[in-house]
């Protein structure tokens, strides 16, 4: 392993534990609101580290949802992961041994991709590995931290952080939206879809799980169909 690319991946982790630990606290608390026990919140965070997944396998999970209905929720939330990986074996380091590509799977983020496809050489899995080492344990500490004050603060405390969730959705969503008309678009249109499958007699009767696949598969084809990105606009924007 190269110290030195180790040590820049620390570095640059550190920022993402960060963020990480703030939106896990999140989760932590959420997860102990819904009934699971602090081991099986820190457990989820550890083995998933993915933040909308966990969140919507979450709501499925207090819903009491099926088996079926979490893999295939995980399934089309989390296929752009698949996609990172893509990207990132073509930039791998070819001299990297093949079994690095397994070992860094189970870390491929948005965040930590991001890190891994900005530097301007070929990556080293030292590097990747140095991102993880502190990311992760911020993700997992952070679930931690959340799970343990849910279960320890009174219930109106808890009631009234949980208000963090919804703060945290509108965080990540708005500054996109007011920058670009088709993200606007698309998270406008998700919330009708959404609140037409909460009232409307036959789809009210769709569980939740379902609901999330439909509306996630249903308002991304329209719009990669109507507002497709042309191909010099995806490449600035990876960068």
């Amino acid at each position: 392993m190269k110290t030195k690319d180790y040590q820049n991946g620390l570095r640059d982790g550190v920022a993402v534990a960060l963020g990480y630990f703030a939106v896990s606290f999140t989760f932590g608390m959420a997860s102990a609101a819904d009934g699971l026990s602090i081991l099986q919140a820190v457990l989820i965070s550890l083995t998933n580290v993915t933040s909308a997944g966990q969140f919507s396998g979450l709501a499925i999970i207090a819903a009491g949802g099926t088996y079926i209905e979490i893999a295939l929720t995980q399934l089309v939330i989390n296929l752009r992961y698949c996609l990172m990986s893509f990207s990132l074996a073509q930039k791998l380091n070819r001299t990297a041994p093949h079994w690095h590509r397994y070992l860094m799977a189970y870390s491929v983020t948005d965040e930590i991709f991001g890190l891994d496809a900005s530097l301007d050489k070929a990556l080293s899995p030292a590097y990747h590995y140095g991102v993880t080492s502190v990311a992760v344990p911020g993700w997992v500490l952070g679930t931690l931290a959340g799970a343990v004050s849910g279960n320890i603060l009174p219930a109106f405390v808890i009631s009234a952080l949980g208000v963090a969730i919804y703060g945290m959705f509108l965080a990540i969503i708005i500054p996109p939206a007011r920058q670009n008309r088709t993200v606007l678009l698309v998270v406008l249109s998700a919330m009708g879809l959404s609140f037409l499958f909460s009232v409307l007699p036959v789809l009210n009767r769709i569980t939740s799980g379902f609901v999330i696949i439909i509306t996630t598969i249903t308002v991304a084809g329209i719009a990669a169909w109507l507002r497709p990105i042309e191909d010099g606009k995806a490449e600035e924007g990876g960068r």
